[in-house]
């Protein structure tokens, strides 16, 4: 769809008044800006869900960064670009110092936290502003595994986020 198919599109939404920009990596995909704009003279607010690797001067109301864990690299032929990517500091900072913002990270393992919170401390961001998920794609280990994700948000004043999704859809594309 180009751009103004989306605002029609959207326009059929007349009672939503937020909207978030998302899929694969927002601030990649040509005319963001321009998108981002179009919902701002609608007087939407406008969340960006990014991986935080890339700044792009969109128009936003909440910058929602999910960084890349060291849980997220793949093995094989991408490895190293990923890792690569994965690590940029500079876009971050930029994009927390222009923006009010959360930082969301999937959490797979208890070892986890070090990695969240050298980063954190690095881009000196105030505990409230971090939102651990657990990671998975079925039900029964999101549970396990939020137990003990919900008791590192409290023992470190960390936000909890479930992933309602996958208890609502499964592990499914597009919902």
């Amino acid at each position: 769809m180009d751009i103004g198919e989306i605002m029609e599109k959207s326009a059929e939404f007349t009672a939503a008044r937020h909207v978030v920009l998302t899929g694969g990596e927002p601030m990649l995909a040509p005319g963001i800006v321009e998108l981002s704009q179009r919902f701002r003279e609608r007087g939407m607010h406008i969340t960006v869900e990014t991986a935080g690797t890339v700044y792009t001067p969109v128009a936003c109301d909440l910058m929602s960064i999910s960084p890349k864990l060291a849980n997220s690299t793949p093995e094989g032929i991408f490895r190293e670009h990923h890792e690569r990517l994965r690590k940029k500091i500079e876009p971050l900072r930029e994009l927390i110092g222009k923006y009010d913002y959360q930082l969301k990270f999937v959490i797979a393992g208890e070892g986890d936290i070090g990695e969240v919170s050298a980063l954190i401390a690095r881009l000196n961001v105030p505990a409230e502003k971090v939102i651990l998920m657990p990671e998975g794609i079925h039900a029964d280990v999101l549970r396990e595994r939020g137990v003990w994700v919900a008791e590192m948000c409290k023992r470190h004043g960390f936000r909890f986020s479930p992933r309602l999704h996958v208890d609502l859809y499964g592990n499914r594309r597009g919902v």
